[in-house]
C-alpha cells in the first residue's frame, strides 16, 4: 500500500507524450528529405534527388500507420502531413522534373511544373475535406506521393538530363498527365485494408522473394514498372468497366462530381 501523498508514476504519461510526437517526427523527416531533394536537383544531382523522394514516400507511409498503431491520430498531424506533402511530393518533384527534362523548353517547362504543384495542392485539399467520409479502400484521384514516385522512378531510370526537344516534350506530357490524374475522380486502391499479419501461401512467399531479388539487381526498372502499373490501374479499370457496361447494354453510371471549390 503506497503512502498518502506519494507522487504518481509519470511513466505512462511520458510514454503517451513520446508516442504522440513520433508520427510528427516521421512527417518532419519526410519534409526534410523533400527539401534536400530540391537542393540536390539544384546542383544537378538528379538521381540522388530521386532516391531522396523515394525515402520521403517511405516515411510518409509510416507516419500515418504509426499514428494509428499508437492511437495518436489528430487533426494537427493530418494538417502537418498535408503541408509536408505539398513540399516533398509537389514542389520537389516538379522542380526535379524542370531541372532534369525541361532545359530545351524552359517556358513550357516551368508552366507545366507549376501545373503539377497546383494539381497536387488541390488533390491534398480535396483529400483533407473527404478523408472522414467515403470508402477508405479507395483514393479519389491519384495520390500525390504516387505522382511524385512516378517522376522519381523515371529520373532514377534515366538520370542523365534530357537535352533533346522531343524527349523534353515527352516529359511535359508525363507531368501534365500526372497533374490531370491527381485532380481526376478515378478510384485508386489505398491498400489500407491489407492485413500484414495474414498467412501467405508458398506461391506468394516465392513471388515476394523473386521480386526482392529482381529489385536488388534492377531497382530502377522494377520501381518504374510498379509505379507505372499503379498509376495506370485506375484509368484502365474505368475503361474496362465502361466497355463491359456497353457490351451488356446497361445504362452508364454517372459518378458524383467533386465538391465545388476543390
Amino acid at each position: 500500500m503506497s503512502a498518502v501523498g506519494a507522487p504518481k508514476d509519470s511513466r505512462p504519461r511520458r510514454f503517451r507524450r513520446g508516442a504522440a510526437i513520433l508520427p510528427s517526427l516521421f512527417t518532419i523527416g519526410n519534409l526534410f528529405l523533400g527539401f534536400w531533394a530540391i537542393i540536390k536537383a539544384t546542383n544537378g544531382q538528379h538521381e540522388a534527388a530521386a532516391h531522396l523522394l523515394f525515402w520521403a514516400i517511405v516515411l510518409d507511409m509510416l507516419d500515418g500507420r504509426i499514428a494509428r498503431l499508437t492511437g495518436t491520430t489528430s487533426e494537427f498531424g493530418g494538417e502537418l502531413d498535408s503541408l509536408a506533402d505539398v513540399i516533398s511530393f509537389g514542389v520537389a518533384p516538379a522542380f526535379l522534373a524542370y531541372s532534369w527534362a525541361f532545359a530545351p523548353v524552359p517556358r513550357a517547362g516551368w508552366l507545366t511544373s507549376f501545373l503539377f504543384v497546383a494539381a497536387g495542392a488541390l488533390r491534398l485539399a480535396r483529400f483533407n475535406v473527404q478523408r472522414h467520409g467515403g470508402d477508405g479502400r479507395f483514393f479519389v484521384g491519384l495520390p500525390i506521393p504516387a505522382a511524385a514516385g512516378q517522376l522519381a522512378a523515371l529520373v532514377a531510370a534515366l538520370p542523365g538530363p534530357l537535352r533533346e526537344r522531343p524527349a523534353a516534350f515527352g516529359g511535359l506530357a508525363v507531368v501534365a498527365i500526372l497533374a490531370f490524374l491527381m485532380v481526376s475522380t478515378f478510384r485508386y486502391r489505398s491498400f489500407k485494408g491489407v492485413d500484414l499479419r495474414a498467412r501467405l501461401s508458398y506461391a506468394s512467399i516465392l513471388g515476394i522473394a523473386v521480386a526482392l531479388v529482381v529489385l536488388f539487381f534492377e531497382p530502377a526498372i522494377v520501381l518504374v514498372t510498379l509505379v507505372t502499373v499503379y498509376v495506370l490501374s485506375a484509368p484502365a479499370a474505368y475503361l474496362f468497366g465502361l466497355l463491359r457496361r456497353r457490351g451488356s447494354g446497361a445504362p452508364p453510371v454517372v459518378a458524383q462530381s467533386a465538391p465545388q471549390g476543390l
